[in-house]
């Protein structure tokens, strides 16, 4: 059979005319102000490499198609969509799903638009949802251009051009955490965050920081990829343990970092919660099976996803529907590592 001809997209065009993709899209869509001497340029290599612009995304995204994307951020940096031990993302989009439903709206796991993997009919969709954007994300920036409704889980924390996000509460988590381990007798707490560019990183070591500057002690931060998953928690504690004044308590904001740094100290003859306690910033099912189990953070994806349903859908309808209530900065889950 013969071959089927790949046609060109949109990145094709930006990257061989040297401009965004934001731009060629306003160059076809009229929205936006683009020179007209670079509009003239986009749509002569558009008309080289025999691009069209894709009118049933442009079409329908003119009329209520009746779904809501859903873009889960961080998972673009995991090494799975469903990392074991992580349920996170599969509460919070099975919840995001049945909110819709309960709202007359279907809901659609997409990939980030930006890319150029990511089919251009998700640009459709009335709106968006986005967990955890990165510093300076660029979904988000094209949303913004584009006029495409969103709301997003955690704010993108280097850009104040929109108001549509919900505050997760990690500041306040954070110094709920570090006042548990202070009570449970700890007086040299580290942290160890992810590597992403993200709010939720972001906002607990600027608490932690001011934590530790109130308290006078020195701060101890570790960064760990989250892509390292328990391999990087083992190298947390390796590194913690050889600071000149080792931790008695350390906080680690994904369940998977915990217990690799559980298993790395214990295998070192540290006792936990006696030498060491551990707490975990996101239940997991890592945090729930070791042994012993590690005090986490229960971030809420359920309320969460209902909130961000109904937020989004109100501002696509422009109707005032009561928000679910609840507290949408988790709960902390005491368990064996610090009891």
């Amino acid at each position: 059979m013969p071959e089927r001809r790949v046609r060109p997209t949109i990145h094709d065009v930006a990257r061989r005319a040297g401009v965004s993709a934001t731009t060629v899209s306003h160059t076809f869509s009229g929205k936006g102000v683009v020179a007209a001497a670079t509009r003239e340029h986009v749509r002569e290599v558009a008309r080289e490499l025999g691009y069209r612009p894709d009118a049933v995304a442009r079409g329908l995204r003119n009329s209520r198609l009746g779904v809501l994307a859903l873009v889960l951020r961080p998972l673009e940096t995991l090494d799975s969509f469903l990392p074991e031990g992580v349920d996170y993302f599969l509460r919070f989009a099975g919840q995001a799903a049945l909110a819709a439903m309960q709202l007359g709206y279907g809901l659609m796991l997409v990939s980030d638009p930006t890319q150029e993997s990511s089919p251009s009919a998700a640009l459709a969709c009335d709106g968006f949802l986005i967990t955890e954007p990165v510093q300076g994300d660029p979904l988000v920036r094209m949303l913004i251009d584009e006029r495409i409704p969103f709301l997003t889980v955690g704010r993108d924390p280097a850009n104040a051009d929109y108001d549509t996000w919900i505050d997760t509460g990690t500041t306040q988590m954070t110094y709920e955490v570090l006042r548990h381990l202070t009570e449970a007798g700890a007086s040299r707490v580290a942290l160890v965050t992810g590597t992403d560019r993200n709010s939720w990183n972001i906002d607990a070591e600027n608490a932690y920081r001011a934590w530790a500057a109130d308290r006078g002690q020195e701060p101890l931060v570790v960064h760990q990829p989250e892509t390292a998953g328990e391999s990087g928690g083992s190298a947390a504690a390796h590194e913690l343990l050889r600071a000149a004044s080792p931790p008695d308590a350390v906080y680690c904001l994904t369940g998977r970092h915990a217990a690799g740094l559980l298993r790395a100290v214990t295998e070192r003859g540290y006792t936990v919660p006696g030498d060491i306690r551990i707490v975990a910033g996101s239940d997991s099912e890592h945090s729930r099976s070791t042994t012993p189990p590690i005090t986490s953070v229960d971030l809420g994806p359920e309320l969460l996803a209902r909130v961000a349903v109904t937020m989004l859908v109100n501002r696509l309808e422009s109707l005032d529907r009561p928000i679910p209530p609840g507290d949408l900065h988790g709960r902390l889950i005491v368990r064996g590592s610090t009891a």
